[in-house]
């Protein structure tokens, strides 16, 4: 058999030599950005990877005052024990459904008013109603779950008092001691508070839209309905698809301060999520090890939807975050 030249075998070396070398040379060219990068990978380094070994409570029965190799292994038993339970299955139901309401509405009401701002002729006008609308989103869930309970009040809120001015109830509703109400105060108080605040990405890529294609529909008769539906919404379609994806990883993150706050022990078994499940076994109570298994459930299934999201959004053939 013959053999190959000399030259190609080490031409074929330095070819994979020269991307390793080019890596470190520009490695050494931006070390002052490395230095400054530093900073930040050693605090994703402790606060995100490093507590990951906690996890390891998860398949043991952890008990605190023993050592890491006195501790008993149980394998999936606190697994088993958390499908198997009750309480974490409505936990579930209620983080599932009050993530999806938030999702939804605010998809939906974000994109809607980056539209109906983008068709506001007067700058001044846009500006105040932008600024007005995102000011809530400063606010602290304490503040906000404060304001909530007082507009929703049966002494004098008004909610209680706009509904029967208007004859749509005889008397005042104790809203927060409805259980099928829960879901919907928490949906609409996210709303209220981060609307303003996710319209300013929709506004950003409507502003990137080329006005040639308005001025084009226009002289084709296209009124303002039409201009919205046809160019202004597939315009932005891009970065709908990409927010839905990053969202999606957090459907399991329906939220804490406000189920916290606003639920009581009327409407507990509509207002605990995974995080107070968490809260409650590890804190309260003390079992550490299925608090870990909770923790761990949640994020195994963010992840998992984000590229679940992510394999749809490719064989779609729309933008992709990964």
């Amino acid at each position: 058999m013959a053999s190959a030249p000399k030259g190609i075998s080490s031409n074929t070396a330095a070819m994979t030599a020269a991307p390793k070398s080019s890596i470190f040379k520009r490695m050494r060219s931006q070390k002052q950005l490395m230095l400054m990068s530093l900073p930040i990978l050693l605090y994703v380094l402790l606060f995100s990877y490093y507590p990951i070994w906690g996890w390891t409570q998860a398949f043991q029965n952890y008990k605190p005052a023993l050592p890491f190799s006195q501790q008993e292994w149980v394998g999936f038993k606190q697994f088993n024990f958390l499908f198997r339970d009750d309480s974490f299955l409505k936990v579930l139901r209620n983080t599932v459904g009050m993530s999806f309401i938030n999702l939804v509405l605010g998809f939906l009401t974000a994109i809607a008013l980056a539209i109906l701002l983008n068709e506001i002729k007067s700058r001044l006008f846009k500006r105040t109603i932008q600024t007005i609308s995102y000011l809530p989103h400063f606010l602290s869930w304490i503040i906000v779950t404060g304001l909530v309970a007082n507009a929703l009040s049966i002494d004098g809120g008004i909610i209680n008092v706009l509904l029967m001015k208007l004859g749509f109830i005889q008397e005042p509703i104790m809203w927060l001691s409805k259980p099928h109400y829960f879901w919907g105060i928490v949906g609409a108080s996210h709303v209220w508070k981060e609307v303003g605040w996710n319209a300013i990405i929709y506004l950003a890529a409507i502003t990137s839209i080329d006005p040639s294609l308005y001025e084009a529909a226009e002289i084709d008769g296209a009124n303002r309905y039409k201009k919205m539906l046809h160019i202004t919404l597939p315009g932005i379609k891009s970065i709908v698809i990409i927010l839905l994806i990053m969202n999606l990883g957090w459907i399991l993150d329906a939220g804490f301060e406000v189920q916290y706050l606003l639920g009581n022990g009327v409407v507990v078994d509509w207002s605990q999520t995974i995080d107070i499940f968490v809260l409650k076994y590890g804190l309260q109570i003390g079992n550490y090890s299925l608090a870990t298994a909770a923790g761990i459930f949640k994020t195994i299934v963010s992840v998992a939807l984000i590229f679940a999201a992510n394999t749809v959004a490719k064989r779609i053939g729309e933008d992709r975050l990964i």
